[in-house]
């Protein structure tokens, strides 16, 4: 009997938990830079939050290892749905590549919702006298391991689908990790690095600028932000092709009403979402 109370108990509270929730403000925490893709899409899925459940919702950026620092600390966070995070699939990948991570991936983390996939665009200095990708290969293959790649850090999105644009085209170059997006442009832009994958919904605004060269963009569709850029496949390198997705994550432990009740949220507002997404270079799940 008395199992059975407390199990009615909890149910109660849980209950009641979700339908006060959220009374305060909520943290998302961005393991990137200001201006990087998941910065972006924090900011866009917080507002729509903000302006539903009416409580402000603060995006944190907390950049650095790969993205591992701001999920170190939302994993340590109190477990009450006030603290979330926005992740790329680099995410999944970082327990092979830090022997460290001072977080469980599997254990001390649940997924909240999938939010979209991200299209990234193969840019180059505007100086650089290469227009297309295959002029790019034969640069690189033409002095192997002389020049230089940028991403956001090993384990990253931009790691990752750098890599496999490498292994695909049989090229060698130096990599040379950031802290996110906005310094990959720069060091792009200011002709530091050759070339660099950057998600399209941060690299078209320096590509409409001319501030960098788009070759390509990654993914096996032309991305509706970038109409006139081609895709991998379109330039010759169909197994070059590469997306990741963008996760909304909480602590292990945070009710499961609670993760309910957003991820609900996102589902119903996922037209509207979805063209505010679309809009920022971003695909909707």
């Amino acid at each position: 009997m008395r199992k059975i109370l407390f199990l009615l108990a909890a149910l109660f509270i849980g209950s009641a938990s979700a339908q006060t929730y959220p009374s305060k403000p909520i943290r998302i925490i961005v393991p990137f830079t200001p201006g990087s893709a998941t910065d972006v899409m924090a900011r866009i899925v917080g507002e729509r939050l903000s302006t539903a459940w009416g409580q402000p919702v603060l995006v944190e950026n907390k950049p650095g290892a790969g993205g591992t620092i701001g999920i170190r600390d939302t994993a340590r966070a109190d477990a009450d749905g006030y603290t979330m995070a926005v992740v790329s699939s680099g995410h999944a990948v970082n327990h092979v590549l830090y022997k460290d991570l001072g977080y469980d991936t599997l254990k001390d983390l649940s997924t909240v919702a999938m939010l979209g996939s991200l299209p990234s665009v193969l840019i180059v200095p505007p100086t650089l006298p290469v227009n297309s990708v295959k002029e790019l290969i034969a640069m690189l293959k033409a002095k192997p391991g002389q020049y230089n790649y940028a991403t956001a850090g090993v384990g990253s999105g931009a790691h990752v689908s750098t890599e496999k644009f490498n292994v695909a085209a049989g090229v060698k170059a130096v990599h040379v990790p950031l802290k996110g997006t906005p310094p990959i442009l720069t060091e792009t832009m200011a002709g530091r690095v050759e070339y660099a994958m950057v998600p399209a919904v941060s690299g078209m605004g320096p590509v409409r600028d001319g501030k960098v060269k788009p070759l390509a963009v990654t993914t096996s569709k032309r991305v509706a932000a970038l109409p006139n850029v081609p895709t991998l496949g379109e330039a010759g390198l169909p197994e070059g092709e590469s997306t990741f997705w963008l996760a909304l994550l909480a602590p292990a432990k945070t009710p499961r009403e609670v993760i309910a009740k957003a991820d609900a949220f996102i589902r119903r507002e996922y037209d509207e979402l979805g063209k505010v997404m679309r809009a920022a270079g971003l695909t909707p799940q």
